[in-house]
């Protein structure tokens, strides 16, 4: 699961601002550990995915077997006083407390001595580069400094260039698609990528002959990469070409005044996904066709998390998104997919399609390979709201109906408790449920038991499905009174 994080302005940061930062930086502190802790980042063909670095003996660890997991078919067992991993076809062989190391038949000697705990082998994070060469047989690249890891030609490289229009533009185009986090701050854009090889160019700072736009840095540091662009205006951020070029440049007018719906800090027309034409206008909010907006996470070159070797998040989502939209219609109650194919929508567009469609309520669906059963999430919306002109917030839409979304929550919990499923009721900054302007919660589904296979089984998925539809059933009334 992916979820991108709203980052409110440094001028907007009042002292209620500063006591929801404390709370954000406690859910991060919940759920991953430090907001500091330290992340490696492993790309490939197959699979990109961080993990956690350990410390051990003032060296930095981390898990061989989770490292390999997601690359192939992997193996770990004690032998003796030896611990063996067999990843595909070959075998090494490690001995806890020693340097020393057998991969693929030849002798290695790691950096730091290899350290077993319960049964999980540790390797100095130093090793990776050689180490993962001789284990995977074949290119290995490692940063070791930001703790990023490139196995074959996986890299994104990237262009910039300022279009010298009025009012100008930074088209920066990349080699693959690419789908960053996205902060605003006073004189700049930060663009964090944590989940794409994005590689810095022949130089780490740009320069351009612009007076709006004079430069953009480029720097990596704990798993993730980051472009910082300097402005001397605010700029927004649109996204063509599959994802591959992202076009920043100031607003061209002020936005129209807000009748009650916000308008996305993204210029919806510029995507090679544009948002259908009958939903397109957010100006007419009486058009109220649907009861829910069923949002599938990730599809097309967004894959999401690697649940399995073979199974992409995207997969599972859209699964149980139509077999959600069909329990409830079968109950009369009217769902639209955002997306029922393979196909790419940024953050953006789903919640402008979403706001557009007078629903009552927006569900977003993700799935995760990690714990069991089912958590809800609720969005935590960022401090301020206030609009500034010519600008409108967009990322505080949220908060007037959170009630009414809190509301939906419990009733779907209880459902789900009743049948016995784990259920957690969790509060976090998401995109894009602060910027949906009606009731709007995100269902994350695990697997039942430690196998993540069941998290497929058509049993499995279809009690939370009616569960979650006789959730909301019995709150179809209050939902409907709270339509925008």
């Amino acid at each position: 699961m992916r979820w991108s994080r709203d980052v409110a302005p440094a001028s907007q940061r009042t002292l209620l601002g500063s006591c929801l930062l404390a709370l954000v930086a406690a859910f991060a502190l919940l759920l991953t550990g430090s907001p500091d802790e330290k992340r490696i980042s492993i790309y490939s063909t197959v699979a990109n995915y961080s993990l956690p670095v350990v410390e051990r003996n003032k060296q930095d660890y981390v898990g061989l077997l989770e490292v390999l997991e997601p690359l192939g078919t992997v193996s770990a067992k004690a032998n003796g006083p030896r611990w063996t991993l067999r990843y595909n076809d070959a075998e090494s062989e490690f001995t806890p407390g020693k340097a020393q190391a057998r991969v693929r038949g030849s002798d290695f000697v790691l950096p730091a001595n290899f350290l077993l705990e319960n049964g999980r082998g540790l390797v100095p994070v130093p090793s990776l580069g050689t180490l993962l060469a001789r284990i995977l047989g074949g290119p290995v690249t490692f940063n070791q400094n930001a703790r990023r890891v490139f196995v074959g030609n996986v890299a994104v490289h990237f262009t910039a260039q300022v279009d010298k229009s009025t009012p100008p533009k930074l088209v920066m185009n990349f080699t693959a698609p690419v789908n960053p986090m996205i902060a605003t701050e006073p004189g700049r854009l930060r663009m964090v990528f944590n989940h794409e090889p994005v590689v810095a160019p022949g130089s780490s700072t740009l320069t351009f002959d612009s007076k709006v736009i004079p430069s953009a840095s480029f720097q990596e540091n704990n798993g993730a990469a980051e472009i910082t662009v300097a402005s001397s205006l605010p700029l927004m951020a649109s996204f063509s070409n599959n994802g591959r070029t992202i076009t920043l440049s100031p607003p061209a007018q002020p936005p129209a005044a807000t009748t009650g719906t916000p308008t996305p800090p993204q210029n919806q027309t510029a995507t090679t996904n544009p948002v259908p034409a009958l939903l397109a206008s957010t100006s007419s909010p009486a058009l109220a066709h649907y009861f829910a907006v069923i949002d599938a996470a990730h599809g097309g070159e967004e894959r999401g998390a690697a649940l399995t070797n073979l199974l992409p998040e995207k997969d599972v989502t859209l699964t149980f998104a139509r077999r959600l939209s069909q329990e409830l219609e079968a109950r009369g109650l009217s769902t639209l997919l955002l997306r029922n194919g393979d196909t790419t929508l940024t953050t953006d567009q789903r919640a402008t399609m979403a706001n557009a469609a007078g629903a009552a309520i927006y569900i977003a669906v993700h799935a995760a390979s990690q714990g069991n059963g089912v958590r809800l999430y609720g969005a935590l919306v960022p401090a301020g709201g206030e609009n500034h002109a010519p600008f409108l917030d967009w990322d505080t839409a949220q908060r007037t109906v959170v009630w009414t979304s809190q509301m939906a929550e419990n009733s779907v919990a209880t459902e789900l408790r009743s049948r016995q499923l784990p259920t957690r009721i969790l509060t976090a900054p998401l995109r894009p449920l602060n910027n949906i302007t009606f009731a709007a919660i995100a269902i994350e589904v695990a697997a039942p038991t430690s196998s993540i296979e069941q998290l497929s089984l058509p049993s499995y998925q279809q009690l939370i499905a009616i569960a979650v539809t006789d959730g909301l059933a019995g709150v179809r009334e209050q939902l409907e009174a709270g339509r925008r």
